[in-house]
């Protein structure tokens, strides 16, 4: 007698929800308000009915994101509420299996605007991770990263690492599935929309670097743009700054590198009590200026003869490259030394208070010598201008602040492995030259250390993979003589 049949398992889709992150908690009031609350920090969220009140309290442990499609009040509420949150950046989500409620992966989101959504995947796509993407240890978790993603995803199961794995080459839908009976359609397609997976046509071949979806990106070397997205703002939710994060750990570094025990050539009989030129005098002169006069802005001569002196163009020309069959190329010249003369440095100027030019936004054409008004909206200048203020401790924003931004593919079109090392080698000699202009015309000036690349391309509009901040400067007429910086 032959065995009766096995009825097949069904598969039981997995749930994602949102989750208040560990750094917070909601705090109920009794007019109805909710305030997301950390031991510093307080966000209120808007007032809402008794019974979102009571269904708010879900979200400690994971509200289905499924409840908030009703058209109901009370699902419409909770909708405002979890939006809200993600706006500040105060949820994750999980997706877990509701046979045992164990999590496949946690989605941290690194942006303001991810909200998690899953491709359409069919048998017949084929999809294969992402060159940029990564996995590593963070602690005692694993992490999959990419500085194109808006979210990391925390590894739960590790059975979704070994697909991950399966991934590195690419992969038709159909033969995973037949491969794994379990294979996860929506994790994929989670991690298709987030940029962690890419879908290749027939004509990709076997997904090599120009078919990640987006020619710029070719330019790109794995660690120069996870490099730029890692040390900026905007695309991820590290701390950033002088954080001291291993104080506690590591004894400070002395100010002055404590001599070699070699034989010492001393060189102070050499030394003159003054500058030996008025060049010298300007090196020893030159300090921060975080504090500015608005009463006395800088003036909009002043301005120009500020750019002249440090970042015009001075010639064009012509050249052919050193490869065969290579195309011509146009080069400039300016004040200020760049790599193999790319010169791919540019200024944009928000200007709070100059005397004789209206607040705004304004790229600098260094080859016309002008001015161009960007259309931005006063709430992303104000965001630009209250972060500079933030990170020079100072007392309010700049009269006016430099970003520089490069154009990525003007120098990694010819420099591999060392592109973006080799722009922040530029920007530090512009940075320079800014500091010697402003003090030789009494003016005063601040580097600053970090800036958000997503706001600059919500500004620009251009994506932060084709021409993006890395580096600023606070510029303006100082209050008064301060301390070396």
């Amino acid at each position: 007698m032959r065995a009766p049949r096995k009825k097949p398992s069904r598969t039981i889709a997995p749930i994602i929800a949102a989750r208040l992150n560990g750094r917070f908690t909601l705090h109920m009031q009794a007019d109805g308000g909710i305030a997301a609350v950390s031991s510093d920090y307080s966000v209120s969220l808007g007032q809402f009915g008794a019974a979102a009140t009571a269904r708010a309290g879900h979200l400690a442990t994971g509200l289905p994101l499924a409840s908030l499609a009703g058209k109901s009040v009370l699902a419409q509420q909770i909708h405002a509420l979890v939006r809200r949150l993600a706006q500040h950046g105060l949820l994750d989500y999980r997706l877990f299996s509701p046979r045992d409620a164990q999590d496949l992966v946690v989605i941290e989101p690194q942006i303001a605007e991810y909200w998690p959504q899953r491709a359409k995947l069919s048998g017949s796509d084929t999809i294969v991770l992402s060159r940029f993407a990564y996995l590593r240890r963070r602690g005692n978790e694993m992490v999959l990263e990419s500085p194109c993603a808006g979210a990391l995803f925390r590894i739960c199961d590790p059975a979704v690492a070994a697909t991950l794995a399966t991934l590195s080459q690419p992969q038709k839908i159909s033969r995973l599935r037949r491969q794994a009976a379990s294979l996860n359609l929506d994790l994929l397609g989670l991690l298709l929309d987030s940029g962690m997976l890419i879908r290749l046509d027939m004509k990709d071949g076997n997904g090599l670097r120009v078919t990640e979806g987006d020619h710029n990106l070719v330019l790109w070397d794995f660690h120069d743009l996870v490099f730029h997205t890692r040390s900026t703002e905007g695309r991820h939710t590290d701390p950033v700054g002088g954080t001291y994060a291993y104080a506690g750990a590591v004894p400070p570094l002395p100010a002055v590198r404590p001599p070699w025990p070699g034989k010492k050539v001393t060189l102070n009989k050499f030394a003159t009590p003054e500058p030996a030129s008025p060049f010298a005098k300007l090196l020893r002169e030159r300090h921060s200026t975080r504090d500015f006069d608005d009463q006395h802005p800088v003036t909009l001569a002043e301005l120009a003869q500020f750019l002249d002196t440090t970042a015009r163009v001075l010639s064009e020309w012509k050249s052919g490259v050193d490869v065969d069959g290579g195309p011509e190329v146009t080069y400039s010249s300016r004040p200020y030394p760049a790599a193999g003369s790319a010169y791919e440095l540019e200024l944009y100027l928000t200007v709070s208070n100059c005397e004789g030019l209206a607040r705004g936004l304004y790229h600098y054409d260094a080859g016309g010598h002008a001015l161009v008004a960007i259309d931005a909206s006063a709430q992303h200048l104000r965001a630009l201008s209250m972060a500079a203020e933030f990170a020079m401790d100072a007392s309010g924003p700049p009269q006016i602040l430099i970003t520089i931004a490069a154009r990525f593919g003007r120098i990694s079109w010819k420099y591999s492995s060392i592109a973006y090392s080799l722009i922040l080698k530029d920007v530090g000699c512009l940075i320079q030259n800014f500091y010697l202009a402003a003090t030789d015309m009494g003016l005063g000036g601040c580097a600053i250390g970090t800036s958000n690349i997503d706001l600059f391309a919500r500004m620009t509009g251009l994506e932060f993979h084709v021409e993006g901040p890395v580096g600023q400067f606070a510029l303006g007429r100082g209050r008064k003589a301060e301390g070396q910086g």
